[in-house]
């Protein structure tokens, strides 16, 4: 049996309410450290910004009784650390009160970010660089649904929260590069995250009525396939689809193909919420982590000279052939993609899904076209963002402009999206450039010199 560590807490902020309340837990290790009046102190990094909690001061709590909130240190399950809130006044208990940190198979334990409704902070630039055509689309849907905590953290939620009736606030975001057409990309974009949410509603009721008992990352693989192999039916028309946008009848349906069987995109997504980061991709599009000073790829690309893809493609009859690069029938670049129905079975829709738990120490995330990682590798991509998030604080006070409303963009994080597309061009990409940076770090507090 693991030792468990004594219960303690954390006093939370002046700027923290009850619909953006960020939760910090420290590794077991920082128990041991030295505290005052029994908080946890949480030391500054040696990095130019870090993760405040501000001044003390009670928070107000969805009645009229103000309480201190703590997040008592529960002890370690399946190697992980659990954490719930509490009340030092009173018996009450948030929804979702649930932290865990530090995964078994990683050699570091981290610390977790938790919030109740959490706000992406994002911004996106799309741009057709050298070629004649734009066939890249990108889309940001911010609180676009409410999912089962149990699709997060299966049977560890614990303390009052029913795992099937509590929902976190997920965000969508998806980079789509067409090719020979837009029309794919297109749909792509206005289609495929209301097919996923299809998809995730129906998961949600078989959670209920307990029909399912899949792994996390299987339940995940199997929400995002289903999802877009809707997506690729409708694309071929295999399966009738509504075209309210034809005629204005929300009625009217068709089984025409969106775009000639010569016509593909690709497809790499990302579902974010305050614990985790979902990404599924199909295509050589990529989703990058940048985790404290490491850049973590959450894809793999999928290219018809990766091992197993070529070994895939020629067991079902295809031949990958080297013409300007490894390509299906010397025509494809890619091995997976949504359309191109004159490569199937070869070309395929089904995604890689990786399934992430968030950590304080995430910096940024960044989804992009091959037009940027053809001429950028992932940790040059991942430093340039995040010095242009810091520049645009610094010249800023530090502080974040007041967005027009939830859906609209973190002017550092665009300023990032802008720096990261001009670069690409400057260093020669001959591609469409399409790339959407998502700033992980909710608050930014610079350090100034002290002048002597």
């Amino acid at each position: 049996m693991e030792e468990m560590p004594p219960a303690v807490s954390v006093t939370l902020g002046n700027h923290v309410d009850f619909t953006r309340m960020k939760l910090f837990t420290e590794t077991a290790s920082l128990l041991s450290e030295k505290n005052i009046n029994g908080d946890i102190m949480i030391p500054e990094t040696d990095a130019d910004e870090i993760m405040s909690v501000g001044d003390e001061q009670q928070i107000e709590i969805n009645t009229s009784v103000s309480v201190p909130i703590a997040v008592a240190i529960e002890g370690i399950d399946n190697g992980q650390i659990v954490a719930k809130v509490i009340s030092l006044e009173a018996e009450h208990t948030l929804k979702a009160s649930v932290v865990t940190i530090g995964e078994k198979n990683q050699t570091k334990v981290l610390r977790s970010v938790f919030e109740l409704e959490y706000l992406p902070l994002w911004g996106s630039h799309s741009v057709c660089g050298k070629r004649p055509e734009m066939e890249d689309a990108v889309v940001a849907v911010p609180q676009f649904m409410q999912v089962p905590i149990k699709m997060f953290v299966a049977d560890h939620v614990i303390d009052r929260v029913n795992p099937n009736l509590s929902d976190l606030t997920a965000h969508f975001f998806g980079v789509y590069d067409g090719h020979g057409g837009s029309q794919v990309a297109n749909y792509c974009r206005d289609r495929l995250h209301f097919a996923l949410e299809e998809e995730l509603k129906i998961t949600k009721q078989e959670l209920i009525k307990g029909t399912i008992n899949d792994s996390l990352q299987i339940g995940w693989e199997k929400a995002f396939t289903k999802c877009f192999q809707k997506v690729d039916d409708e694309v071929g028309g295999n399966v009738s689809r509504n075209i309210p946008e034809v005629s204005g009848d929300p009625s009217d349906i068709t089984s025409e193909p969106v775009a000639p069987e010569t016509v593909g995109s690709t497809a790499v997504v990302a579902l974010i919420c305050s614990s985790h980061i979902i990404i599924a991709n199909c295509g050589d599009s990529r989703a990058v982590l940048y985790r404290g000073k490491e850049a973590m790829a959450l894809s793999n690309d999928h290219k018809p000279n990766r091992e197993d893809e070529y070994a895939r493609i020629e067991a079902a009859g295809g031949k990958v052939i080297q013409w300007q690069g490894h390509r299906v029938f010397g025509v494809l670049a890619m091995s997976r993609s949504i359309g191109d129905r004159y490569l199937k079975p070869w070309i395929i829709p089904e995604p890689e899904v990786t399934f992430t738990a968030r950590a304080r120490e995430d910096e940024c995330l960044i989804l992009a076209s091959d037009g940027l990682w053809d001429v950028m590798s992932n940790e040059e991509a991942c430093e340039v963002a995040r010095k242009r998030i810091l520049i645009w604080h610094k010249k800023n006070g530090g502080n974040t402009l007041e967005r027009v409303g939830p859906e609209a963009e973190d002017p550092a994080a665009q300023a990032a999206a802008d720096y990261l597309a001009m670069l690409a061009i400057q260093k020669g990409s001959n591609d469409n450039i399409s790339v959407i940076v998502v700033d992980l770090k909710a608050q930014r507090r610079f350090k100034t010199k002290s002048s002597s």
